[in-house]
């Protein structure tokens, strides 16, 4: 019996899997890049390396498909499907529940009441107090609504359209339309859209500025986009 010889490599599928490969290793910076901004706007439980595994194994997929006759960049090619896998593992984790959101609800209503009065957020302490609820259910529903937050619908990458709803709020022509939406918010909530789309800070930056949690900044500034939009649909 003659023993089988082992299969050679195929050069040509060698050579494929080779450019697929270093066209993955060229953009893992970028990936790593979008990873860090997604997870500033999330709670401290959420692990960034996480973020880079889920869209690491989305960009080896697409890297299969790429073809570069079509498309002049991998990275314009992939990228909307790469953030798109990161907040798929995001919704894998949004698991607030009826009671949850509740309860949610309630504490985002005592810390607008606390911080109007005060200029300053309560700690997850006093709100446990104040609801009469375990100090550990507090954090876990901020926690939960902090991602919920992020997962808004305002906030979401839609990989079909071809704009999002922050490209769509800040094209210069409706700059002057979204300044008088503005004039009916508050003067709080003026200034955090202010910072972000004007000066371009961070969600970070911007807390640190009102002293608020970046969690907080970030579902003001979801509520807002949502009356911005909502507001120039319904007036064509």
């Amino acid at each position: 019996m003659q023993n089988s010889k082992p299969k050679q490599p195929n050069p040509y599928q060698s050579a494929i899997k080779k450019e697929q490969d270093e066209v993955v290793l060229s953009y893992m910076p970028a990936l790593k890049a979008m990873a860090y901004r997604l997870k500033e706007r999330l709670p401290a439980n959420i692990d960034v390396n996480d973020l880079v595994s889920m869209g690491t194994i989305e960009m080896i997929k697409l890297s299969k498909t790429y073809n570069k006759e079509q498309n002049d960049s991998f990275w314009g090619y992939a990228k909307k499907r790469v953030y798109g896998s990161m907040l798929d593992y995001l919704r894998s984790l949004d698991v607030l529940s009826r009671t949850d959101r509740k309860l949610l609800k309630e504490i985002n209503l005592l810390i607008d009441s606390y911080f109007n009065e005060h200029e300053y957020e309560p700690d997850d302490e006093y709100l446990a107090n104040a609801l009469s609820v375990d100090l550990q259910k507090i954090r876990e529903a901020r926690s939960a609504g902090a991602i919920a937050s992020v997962l808004s619908l305002d906030e979401r990458v839609d990989i079909q359209s071809e704009h999002n709803t922050e490209e769509f709020v800040i094209r210069s022509e409706l700059l002057e339309r979204i300044e008088n939406v503005l004039n009916e918010f508050s003067q709080r909530d003026q200034l955090v859209m202010q910072l972000y789309y004007y000066e371009e800070l961070s969600l970070r930056e911007i807390a640190e500025i009102l002293n608020i949690s970046e969690g907080r900044v970030s579902q003001i500034h979801a509520r807002l986009l949502k009356k911005i939009r909502e507001n120039l649909e319904v007036n064509g």
